[in-house]
């Protein structure tokens, strides 16, 4: 049970945020450039932000108030000028075939703001639609260049978001009404790394558990996402960080899965998401979910219900339907199909299908933070934006808030800055709010505050 202090704490940060809270303004129409106001210029392909650097505009990563991302929008005669916030008189502009900032009076500041579809928009040179702000092509074996250019570019490269700084939220609908997507759920980072109900780790790791408190324990305290680290052992898949070499009392992963039926069977009401950071095989994961003892009663396959066409339905329609535990794997469906057999067909789905997640670490466990918030799944390999979407699908959002390693001072004030990250950050960076919110040490610091406040509105 939470303290008086905790209930009274989380009750103060969710009044002090939703004060923040806009009533809902007139929309503008989907076709209309958004009305004057501070914004940020966010690749559509990369979902980076763009960023005055000494005069070169270049893609950054979202980093929110800092490195002079946000621009001000206001109309110039018929076009538009993007003014720095930090830097007022110098704009975003171009010089030849490069993007830089230059005097707002200048003939280089002024760009045709139009429509893309889908919440985009192009900048063009006043009187020639070829000339586009644009992301550069992505070289072989790398990322696209930071450096922005302006000219002839395919629509993908040149398509834009204009992200409100402050956007206009609504309040949460009723509790029957609530969609997956709409609510915010503590989560907890390596939540089987506790010391409580096992081993984890070898011998020094061990020292430096993420979360000290069992699972049992995690789940009446309000936990309801739980990252999980599987490996292969001759006993199936163990709970581990990096090895099962040396570790004493190790865990598997039916155990608390198990765990998590249970509490799922003795509260209807309620639902869990469970990740796995996947290093087993499919049969010998397929093998250990099917010793969960009424695992298939409660699990809840997106893949089946028109998730994809519809959205996602309304926690009162999981509730009815019996289907309150999501499993997600950080496989790759490439991976899998290469050895015959795919996870989602015994419901483990595939994360990068249904989520977007930021990098997994603000930094080494003491010193200094970086509260940048990019893609987890952005080189040179792969390119998933946080801010993907699809027609009718907005993909679920896990926000990690953690550092390289546990430190107990640490984890208790970054835990306590979690919803000023989450709102002045991530969120805009995401261009939706967190659905998973997971933390080091969830008992430090209240998050249960941070989710408390993020579950008083719904992000446009």
């Amino acid at each position: 049970m939470r303290t008086p202090h905790a209930l009274l704490a989380a009750s103060v940060a969710a009044v002090a945020l939703a004060a923040t809270v806009a009533a809902p303004g007139r929309a503008a129409g989907a076709d209309a450039v958004p009305p004057p106001g501070a914004y940020y210029v966010q690749s559509a392909v990369t979902g980076l932000n763009a960023s005055d650097r000494g005069g070169a505009v270049e893609q950054h990563r979202p980093r929110g108030n800092e490195d002079r991302q946000q621009w001000r929008l206001r109309a110039e005669g018929s076009a538009h000028l993007l003014e720095n916030t930090d830097a007022p008189g110098s704009c975003l502009g171009r010089a030849g075939d490069r993007a830089r900032t230059v005097p707002c009076d200048s003939t280089d500041a002024p760009w045709s703001v139009a429509p893309a579809g889908d919440g985009r928009f192009t900048l063009s040179v006043p009187g020639s639609a070829d000339r586009r702000l644009a992301v550069a092509p992505k070289p072989a074996g790398a990322v696209h260049p930071a450096p922005l250019s302006v000219g002839a570019a395919p629509d993908d490269l040149a398509a834009w978001y204009l992200t409100p700084v402050t956007p206009v939220t609504s309040p949460m609908p009723p509790p029957d009404r609530r969609t997956l997507d709409q609510v915010t759920f503590l989560t907890s980072h390596n939540a089987y790394a506790n010391g409580v109900d096992g081993g984890f780790a070898p011998p020094f790791v061990n020292l430096f558990p993420n979360q000290t408190r069992g699972i049992e324990r995690q789940l009446s305290d309000g936990v309801r996402g739980f990252m999980l680290d599987i490996h292969q052992t001759p006993d199936g898949a163990i709970l581990c960080h990096n090895s099962c070499t040396l570790v004493s009392r190790p865990v598997a992963l039916w155990v608390d899965l198990q765990r998590i039926v249970d509490f799922l069977r003795s509260h209807p009401d309620q639902f869990v998401t469970v990740f796995l950071e996947d290093y087993v095989d499919q049969e010998v994961l397929r093998a250990e979910l099917a010793r969960v003892n009424g695992l298939q009663d409660v699990l809840y396959r997106p893949d089946r219900t028109g998730v994809r066409q519809n959205g996602w339905p309304t926690m009162a329609e999981l509730a009815a339907a019996g289907h309150r535990l999501l499993i997600f794997t950080d496989r790759t469906r490439a991976s899998d199909a290469a050895r015959g057999v795919t996870r989602d067909t015994f419901g483990v789905m595939y994360q990068r299908e249904w989520t977007v997640e930021n990098h997994w670490s603000m930094g080494p466990g003491v010193g200094a933070s970086d509260w940048s918030c990019y893609s987890r799944w952005y080189d040179a390999g792969t390119t998933l934006p946080l801010t993907r979407t699809e027609p009718g699908f907005r993909p679920l959002f896990v926000m990690n808030h953690f550092r390289d390693v546990p430190m107990a001072s640490t984890a208790g004030t970054d835990n306590a800055k979690l919803a000023d990250r989450a709102r002045r950050f991530c969120e805009p960076a995401a261009r939706k709010k967190p659905t998973y919110l997971a933390v080091d040490r969830y008992d430090l610091g209240d998050p249960a505050a941070a989710v408390a406040a993020l579950n008083t509105y719904t992000y446009p």
